[in-house]
């Protein structure tokens, strides 16, 4: 479909259906949501042409975040303004957020063999997943030795540095890393975009990021619950680089780490979030609710988005001028290959450690990655089996 074809105006009603129903059936992770976005509004709606989507998806993968719920701001933002933005947001993200706070709820009165059965099907599917993460992840952003060295490099930095302080030095790390090691041909430029932003709210949008970027940990340090509950999960939205189970370590680090969620709660509901349609980083809505609540999920939900939106908006203007710069390119290539080496580390600890006790776990385990990777079955039925077959084994253990 050409530029010149699409439909450039609508409604925040319009938009909101639009990405609810988006919300309900978009399985299989951040990379099936682009294909489910494309098919629904760029094909059949016809709201966005080919050439401004690519690009937009470019610009997505470029900046931390939740690469998929950013196209889908964007493409709100695109059809009805400000309002569109926030409705596509809500339309794509509210179902599986309230699915999970449900299943939180739920959860602590889950109980017997059986139920725990379940529950433990549910961190090994988290083993199975992360399992496929690394593995395509490192396909695509490790192709040669300079980048595999770069995830190794990564892997020693996290295990060095205990936290989310070790996840920000090796992405950190891997960034200049890049500039030296990955230089190569600039990737053309052939579109421009053009959204309703100005460069003057793209402004404002990148120094409220930073404001709270280095502002909230000093507030965190005098303020209550809230503002520490608050201040994790925008941290952790703020320096993920490739979205999806790339949250996976930084939120280990913030919840688990500081005793606000069990490794087993963390992995059960990481486990959930597998079964869902829509954004991964709904997780931070389970989290949420089993460290303070409704009003935690609420809190959690906001903040991990928070980030990676206000920096979309912020580089909106921007964008054109940066993307075909061959030094931005190259400092991508070398952060993006650090973040499959921090993936790779959290795969062992905290996700390896804590749900595979026996060689049936094991063998579970390498069932449920196959099935994702050689027989391409969606997440859901992994899922599902997997639960189904910790029930069984409730029984036995």
């Amino acid at each position: 479909m050409e530029d010149n074809e699409v439909q450039k105006s609508g409604s925040a009603g319009e938009v909101f259906l639009a990405f609810l129903k988006l919300g309900l059936t978009s399985f299989g992770g951040p990379i099936a949501h682009l294909g489910y976005f494309r098919d629904e509004i760029v094909t059949r709606r016809r709201w966005i042409g080919e050439s401004a989507y690519g690009d937009l998806v470019a610009l997505c993968q470029f900046l931390p975040g939740p690469a998929s719920s950013q196209v889908g701001f964007a493409l709100g933002l695109w059809r009805a303004g400000p309002l569109g933005a926030l409705a596509a947001w809500a339309g794509f993200t509210l179902p599986s957020a309230i699915f999970l706070v449900l299943f939180a709820l739920g959860a602590s009165a889950l109980d017997g063999p059986v139920a725990q059965g379940v529950l433990h099907g549910l961190k090994i599917v988290a083993v199975a997943v992360v399992a496929q993460a690394v593995w395509g992840m490192a396909k695509n952003l490790t192709p040669d030795l300079q980048r595999a060295g770069i995830a190794l490099v990564a892997i020693v930095v996290v295990i060095a540095l205990a936290g989310s302080a070790g996840q920000v030095v090796a992405i950190v790390l891997g960034g200049l890393a890049g500039l030296v090691l990955c230089r190569g041909p600039a990737i053309p430029v052939t579109h421009a975009m053009r959204f309703p932003v100005s460069p003057l709210a793209g402004a404002i949008c990148l120094l409220v990021f930073g404001l709270l970027l280095v502002g909230l940990p000093l507030l965190a340090s005098v303020g209550g619950q809230d503002i520490v509950l608050f201040d994790a999960f925008y941290r952790a939205g703020a320096l993920v680089f490739g979205g999806g189970h790339v949250v996976l370590p930084l939120l280990d680090a913030e919840t688990v780490a500081t005793g606000w969620v069990s490794k087993d709660s963390f992995l059960a509901g990481y486990g959930a979030a597998q079964a869902v349609p829509g954004p991964l980083f709904t997780f931070a809505a389970y989290l949420g609710t089993v460290s303070n609540g409704i009003a935690g999920a609420v809190i959690a939900l906001v903040a991990i988005f928070l980030p990676g939106l206000l920096l979309l908006v912020g580089a909106l203007p921007f964008w054109d001028a940066l993307r075909g710069k061959p030094m931005a390119q190259a400092a991508m290539r070398g952060a993006n290959a650090a973040v499959v080496g921090i993936l790779a580390a959290a795969l062992y600890d905290p996700v390896w450690t804590s749900a595979i006790v026996g060689p049936i776990d094991i063998a579970l385990a390498v069932a449920g990655f196959a099935a994702l990777v050689f027989w391409t079955a969606p997440p859901w039925i992994v899922v599902v089996a997997l639960a189904v077959a910790g029930g069984s084994l409730g029984f036995v253990r």
